[in-house]
């Protein structure tokens, strides 16, 4: 009897021991945000899964197992299954890059030792896809991908040059491009690097314009964080907020990359998904048409109203990649779609998904930017969405959108597409001024030199301010644009300051007496005007410190401190990764989306794999 009641225990216990369940829950940071691309994987096992950009997850194990947590900048974490059901878990900051590699996934030599069966990654909105390939190239560093050459804006003598004139920016892709690299532990290429479009990403509090004005102009000028002798000048922009409600119904060309160098999860795979949050934003009002191309251009869609969701998420669920890139032939089908469509009045725009990788046809940058020069003229206005990793073409995007009146996006979290395709997606597609130019005038007698941070590929000629044919960039409603330069008062010796003769012929020194420091001229025009309006704003001196401003200039200097570390900038004396932490803390705020937070923690993250 005891040698049954024994067997019987043993039996009971390997059943207990071999039992699968499922267990769910989300994986956060220290601060409760969720981490979107967390892995979980069983230990020991080739079983795993990712969360999705909420941070939630679900995998099956059998009680008993360990599961193991793992992210870029985080400790790893283990949690030992005990019963089906709930399973949250936090992750701390800390881990070094090596500790969090994805174990459980690779191939490589080192990790020969687990299989490499095919995984299920459940992301919101889309089908389950392969998650072997998805992660394995999320690691793999790649030289392949492509990015416009950055000269580094220098200081300019302002006896010499005391007008700086651009063109603002309004694309976010450079931030969350240098986020994907930090958060798969790769090497951020230096012209990666774009900090206007860093600095960019994050919203700012800044005034609602006035009744009869399409935004609100503010500046403010303070201590340099990063150079004790300089000061630093925030000039800032708020387009009106246009409630969704109230913007003009919407004509839509999808234009969907198909090649065969979309053929990856994280590609095509991740842009169904994407698209999915942008689908169920469509109105009745609205009309999507859906173009694709690869080896030739086709259209999969005609144009179908808004409220008819399933039949144009049927359409994009239904693509599979394969073939070249005829990139050319697709434009052009895109826009000739959305021109036979065009709604008086309304948004009408196309949408580009791809990679960048065009191969066929019109290839090159500048062929590239003298077709979309031509097709802009309609009233089209082009949306860029940038996807993937190892071959991604950032100067083929930049350019298209550039010259197409529209803005560029970077969508490597589906966390990311619901930000650009769902909260943000009507407010940048709504363009309440376009053409939009800024010229600042230095007074000799208070500076005697700037650099603008960033903004390199925007500049402009002096005399291309007051040319109503020179474009520039466009803000949409409820956008914030930000500027920043850091300026060398007169009398203040620095390494900075190269000597110059002075000048014979010409006055330099203000004769107004005044306190002002600048004056920042704005031309704009109306989104179907082709004549320019004109706003003046003047900038008074004052010594107050950094430590003293807004959240808002002191997150925005910590944005724009870290950029220029990553590029590794000759004008910054502190290299220091503890200051952008703190300068950041301070200027968090609210943060009610958590993007400061993550920029936090990305920070540290970087500051540990160096």
């Amino acid at each position: 009897m005891k040698t049954l009641t024994t067997l019987l225990v043993f039996l009971l216990t390997l059943t207990t021991h071999a039992q699968t369940v499922t267990i769910n829950g989300t994986v956060s940071d220290d601060s409760g945000m969720p981490l979107p691309g967390a892995n979980v994987f069983v230990k020991g096992t080739s079983n795993g899964t990712q969360t999705d950009y909420d941070g939630d997850y679900e995998i099956k194990g059998e009680i008993g197992q360990i599961l193991v947590f793992t992210y870029v900048g985080f400790q790893t974490a283990e949690r030992k299954i005990k019963k089906k059901g709930t399973l949250n878990v936090q992750l701390a900051p800390g881990a070094v890059l090596e500790e969090v590699v994805i174990t459980g996934y690779a191939q490589d030599a080192k990790r020969s030792r687990l299989s490499n069966a095919t995984k299920t990654v459940r992301i919101r909105g889309a089908s389950s896809f392969s998650s072997g390939s998805y992660v394995q190239s999320q690691n793999r560093v790649s030289n392949n991908e492509s990015y416009a050459r950055i000269e580094e804006n220098n200081f300019k003598n302002v006896k010499t040059s005391p007008l700086s004139t651009f063109s603002i920016d309004v694309d976010k892709a450079g931030y969350s491009n240098i986020r994907r690299m930090i958060n798969h532990g790769q090497q951020i290429p230096e012209d990666a690097v774009k900090i206007e479009e860093m600095v960019n990403y994050f919203a700012y509090n800044y005034p609602q314009p006035k009744k009869n004005e399409p935004f609100s102009i503010t500046t403010d000028v303070a201590t340099s964080p990063w150079n004790k002798d300089t000061k630093l000048v925030r000039i800032g922009l708020k387009g009106k907020d246009i409630s969704t409600q109230n913007t003009p119904a919407s004509n839509l060309v999808f234009l969907i990359d198909v090649s065969g160098s979309m053929d990856s999860p994280n590609k095509l795979g991740l842009l169904k998904s994407a698209f999915s949050v942008l689908v169920d934003q469509l109105r009745e009002e609205d009309k999507v048409s859906i173009v694709v191309y690869a080896g030739a251009a086709g259209m999969v869609l005609s144009p179908t109203m808004g409220s008819e969701k399933q039949k144009i998420m049927n359409a994009v669920n239904n693509l599979s990649a394969g073939g070249s890139t005829a990139g050319g032939a697709g434009i052009q089908l895109a826009y000739k779609v959305a021109e036979e469509q065009f709604i008086k009045n309304g948004n009408n725009r196309v949408i580009l998904a791809t990679d960048g990788d065009f191969n066929v046809g019109a290839a090159s940058d500048r062929a590239m930017e003298t077709m979309i020069e031509e097709k802009r003229k309609s009233g089209v206005f082009l949306t860029c969405l940038g996807f993937g990793m190892g071959n991604y073409k950032d100067s083929k995007m930049e350019t298209l959108a550039d010259k197409g009146n529209g803005n560029h996006a970077y969508i490597d979290t589906m966390q990311e597409a619901k930000k650009v395709l769902g909260t943000e997606f009507f407010g940048t597609i709504y363009t309440i001024a376009k053409d939009v130019k800024l010229q600042v005038e230095f007074n000799p007698a208070k500076v005697a030199a700037y650099r603008l941070i960033g903004y390199e590929n925007r500049l402009l000629n002096d005399e291309d301010f007051n040319d109503d044919t020179k474009d520039a960039g466009e803000l949409g409603s409820g956008h914030t644009v930000t500027a920043l330069y850091e300026i060398i008062p007169v009398g203040v010796k620095s390494k900075y300051l190269k000597k110059i003769d002075g000048l014979k012929y010409t006055n330099v020194q203000s004769n107004n007496g005044s306190n002002e420091l600048l004056t920042v001229k704005f031309r704009y025009k109306e989104p179907d005007g082709d004549v320019s309006k004109l706003i003046v704003k003047t900038l008074r001196d004052t010594n107050r410190n950094i430590e003293k401003t807004s959240e808002d200039f002191q997150f925005s200097a910590a944005v724009a401190l870290f950029g220029q570390q990553l590029r590794d900038s000759e004008f910054i004396s502190d290299k220091n990764a503890q200051t952008v932490v703190d300068l950041a803390e301070a200027g968090r705020g609210t943060d009610k989306e958590g993007y400061r937070a993550e920029f936090i923690r990305l920070v540290k993250s970087y500051s540990q794999t160096r």
